[in-house]
């Protein structure tokens, strides 16, 4: 039996395989994403954002520090290490390494996540690409 976890793990490898289709997999049809600003319900929407991500940090790779699961939901610490390639925000791209940490619920049904909340480090991602403080 393919359990939730299993699904997140291959969205993983999808993932740090640069196969943004197979990462998107993950993802129900109407999927709801909590914590993204802006960001409205539907595979669509949440298509786009990755689109967007993808571009402005090629080759992103993503690492999950713990996974904690319980019937619908897995839970999970990670850390995304990019370079910062495209333009991000208005943001010109500034070849900068990030290291961004975060933490994650998905929930599911019928092996698709239909439900995220994610807390990034958001403002440590900004600092990180020069977008707050001096410039240099």
């Amino acid at each position: 039996m393919v359990t939730n976890q299993d699904v997140l793990a291959r969205a993983l490898d999808c993932w740090n395989r640069d196969d943004l289709p197979g990462y998107l997999e993950l993802y129900g049809d109407d999927v709801v994403m909590h914590g993204y600003a802006g960001l409205e319900p539907g595979f669509a929407n949440v298509r786009r954002f990755y689109e967007e991500w993808w571009r402005s940090f090629p080759g992103s790779r993503l690492t999950l520090q713990d996974v904690i699961t319980s019937k619908d939901k897995v839970v999970c610490r990670f850390v995304i290490d990019a370079t910062h390639g495209g333009s991000f925000q208005g943001l010109p791209p500034t070849g900068k390494r990030i290291s961004v940490a975060g933490i994650t619920i998905l929930r599911f049904v019928h092996g698709k996540c239909v439900e995220r909340w994610t807390q990034l480090d958001s403002l440590g991602l900004l600092l990180q690409i020069g977008a707050l403080g001096p410039r240099q």
